[in-house]
């Protein structure tokens, strides 16, 4: 009989039992909570600084389900706008990106300025009988932006963090994992599509290396992938503040001595990691990523919902109500790659992932299928196994404060994420939630 949820620390997720109530899934409550407590606090991902290289360039993208720009200012900063005219609420941009000199309400034409501020309105003088004041009425804006190694992040909390605060070593690793091999380029076009599932699903699944030989099982048979490159058994898991996490392979240090040595012979790849490792060859970038984070070919998770993947891409899961998330990937590539290398990695971030990935549709069916069984009456009531390796584990130390967990295929990053979710959804604000959030695991785990 399935385990039920009862410890005194619990509320949806027990770490005691490693179960999770699946109601989190699928029930409009604790989906509103989200938006106000997870997304409406939390510094999000908003675009690369290099997609706005002037003033005037924009890139809408949302915070939970408020739609926000980022533009370029003319004092050369970078604002995250509400795209919503305080008038009557209708959006005063509808292009996904582009570059403009102001932003104009198509109801009424209230129209505003690059920082946001409103600079007009028809009427201002014969219908406000010049009695109004433009200056509180400018577009509303996130409380804070700030930009770590180039990528655009914004909160809507005035009481959050400071960015690199929020984000920890483990967040900063996952994004120096794309940004430590120099400049990037982010390729125009972002891949956008709809999964009929629950955002948190998507995100469970970035950790979850168990179902990869399942799931993915017509990609190992025609060959497109190989087991031991798809699912090998060496694991690395690394675990910061807030929900942050990493997850998935990772490699010993006489691996990566080894890979080092054999390809500054010059040798040919031959090992399952050789060509995930490639970005690993040169010193400079061992040296950022850390001792223990240049051995890690896992998938960082930057929570809520920001994924860095190996091929070079981000994807956001960004939620649409209880039963449906929207995935947007961006692909990002070193300036001045060869062009053979390009194509390649082109070619790779459009068939692997995103809506005509060979991998992805194998996923996003298997997440619709498990956000329809949060629904039922009587499968909603039955929790959820997060058991693997709960308990069996230790979290190792390193002079470097890099800890982690080098094990077997596992479940610890789920835990983890479920954990840090329960935390953010009973704090009543950040200075609770910087007190009492539970803390990077150490000892067993």
């Amino acid at each position: 009989m399935a385990q039920v949820i009862s410890s005194s620390r619990a509320r949806w997720y027990d770490p005691d039992s490693a179960t999770l109530d699946r109601r989190i899934f699928s029930d409009p409550e604790i989906y509103q909570q989200e938006l106000e407590r997870i997304f409406g606090r939390a510094w999000n991902f908003i675009c690369h600084e290099s997609q706005l290289p002037e003033p005037g360039r924009f890139f809408m993208n949302y915070i939970g389900e408020d739609q926000v720009i980022a533009v370029r200012d003319r004092k050369h900063q970078i604002q995250v706008l509400l795209n919503s005219c305080p008038h009557r609420g209708n959006t005063v941009c509808r292009a996904e990106q582009g570059k403009t000199a102001s932003f104009l309400c198509s109801y009424h034409g209230w129209n505003y300025d690059l920082d946001g501020s409103l600079i007009g309105m028809p009427g201002e003088n014969q219908f406000y009988r010049g009695d109004f004041d433009k200056k509180a009425w400018g577009l509303g804006k996130a409380a804070q932006v700030q930009i770590y190694r180039g990528f655009v992040f914004a909160t809507l909390d005035a009481q959050a963090p400071p960015l690199v605060d929020y984000l920890g070593w483990v967040g900063r690793l996952g994004l120096d994992m794309v940004a430590s091999s120099g400049d990037i380029e982010v390729l125009d076009g972002v891949q956008k599509n709809r999964i009929k599932c629950n955002w948190k699903l998507a995100v469970d699944n970035l950790y979850d290396w168990y179902h990869v030989k399942v799931s993915h099982g017509s990609a190992l048979r025609i060959g497109l992938l190989t087991e031991e490159s798809m699912a090998p058994d060496g694991q690395m898991v690394m675990l910061g503040d807030y929900g942050h996490g990493i997850g998935g392979p990772g490699l010993s240090q006489a691996q990566l001595n080894d890979f080092v040595e054999r390809m500054g012979n010059g040798e040919e790849p031959s090992k399952w990691y050789d060509l995930q490792a490639a970005r690993r060859l040169d010193q400079r970038t061992r040296d950022e990523l850390g001792p223990v984070g240049a051995r890690s070919l896992g998938h960082p998770n930057i929570f809520p919902n920001l994924w860095v993947t190996l091929t070079r891409q981000l994807c956001l899961r960004i939620p649409r109500g209880p039963f449906e998330t929207e995935l947007w990937w961006f692909t990002l590539l070193p300036e001045g790659m060869p062009e053979e290398e390009r194509r390649m990695a082109i070619f790779i971030a459009n068939h692997m992932f995103g809506p005509a990935g060979f991998l992805e549709q194998d996923d996003g069916e298997n997440w619709s299928h498990s956000t329809r069984g949060a629904m039922g009456n009587a499968t909603r009531k039955r929790p959820l196994n997060y058991q693997m390796g709960h308990g069996q584990d230790t979290v190792v130390g390193d002079p470097s404060g890099q800890n982690s967990i080098e094990t077997v295929v596992n479940e610890h990053g789920q835990r983890w994420t479920y954990q840090s979710w329960q935390d953010w959804m009973t704090a009543d604000d950040w200075p609770s939630l910087i007190a009492n959030h539970t803390p990077a695991p150490t000892g067993v785990v």
